[in-house]
């Protein structure tokens, strides 16, 4: 099947120069681990897959699931309600960074660092606990006071450089009814569906404060998400994640 389709491009940026934050080590039980399921509607194998993460999901506080749509099932008849052409491009680029032969559907990639096809919890979570296991002090993420600006603390760059990420998200379990396609008649659930991601930009190594996009803040105060990720660019494992504190009752 071929694969190709329109990706757009990320919003990037800029860093604010010369605002620095004082970075200090945070333990490793402190960051999150990040746990990205990619699926779609029109995937007869994803409705099962979907539940699976909505169950593993609740298990553990200490990790974060995020569902990207992916749009190159929609040939088959219905068009995925949640997918972008630039959460199956992330998809590609993971499996570049981690040597993989093809796509696969669904997947998990968990910390960016480790593929999972079996979306049983059982494995989910033994994967998820090998990948938990770390003895470096990531860097330290934190958000001002004022939720729009995020800083980013010092620590080694991995080779080729690294960026921060932002996902913005709906929390939650959200339902939708397939009404075509292989899965018609279906209600399909999804945990955590992502909407948007943008680049805030590079990360050399040394602390730095980045700026929020105005649109990600302001859906935080209507109820969804976001999470700033700090990810290699080769390797793609994510180095550091934090989310962004409630905004709706400030």
């Amino acid at each position: 099947m071929a694969l190709g389709v329109c990706v757009r491009r990320s919003i990037a940026l800029p860093i604010l120069c010369g605002a620095l934050l004082a970075a200090g080590p945070v333990a490793a039980a402190e960051t999150p681990v990040v746990v990205e399921l990619f699926t779609a509607q029109g995937c007869s194998g994803c409705p099962a897959a979907n539940q699976s993460v909505v169950r593993m999901a609740a298990q553990d506080p200490q990790v974060v699931v995020l569902t990207y749509g992916v749009d190159y099932w929609d040939y088959l008849g219905w068009s995925d309600t949640f997918a972008r052409p630039e959460f199956s491009q992330r998809q590609r680029a993971y499996r570049q960074a981690l040597g993989l032969r093809s796509l696969a559907t669904p997947q998990v990639v968990i910390a960016g660092h480790k593929s999972v096809t079996q979306t049983r919890p059982a494995e989910l979570m033994a994967a998820i606990a090998d990948q938990s296991k770390r003895n470096d002090w990531p860097p330290e993420i934190e958000f001002r006071e004022t939720r729009d600006r995020v800083g980013v603390g010092s620590g080694p760059t991995p080779e080729g450089g690294a960026e921060v990420v932002a996902v913005r998200y709906l929390p939650g379990v959200q339902t939708v009814v397939v009404r075509s396609g292989d899965n018609r008649g279906q209600s399909v659930n999804h945990i955590n569906v992502v909407r948007e991601i943008y680049s805030l930009g590079d990360w050399s190594g040394r602390p730095a404060l980045y700026t929020l996009p105005e649109e990600a803040t302001q859906a935080a105060r209507r109820g969804e998400a976001v999470l700033v990720m700090l990810q290699s660019k080769v390797d793609r494992r994510i180095i550091s994640a934090a989310a962004l504190p409630e905004l709706r009752h400030d």
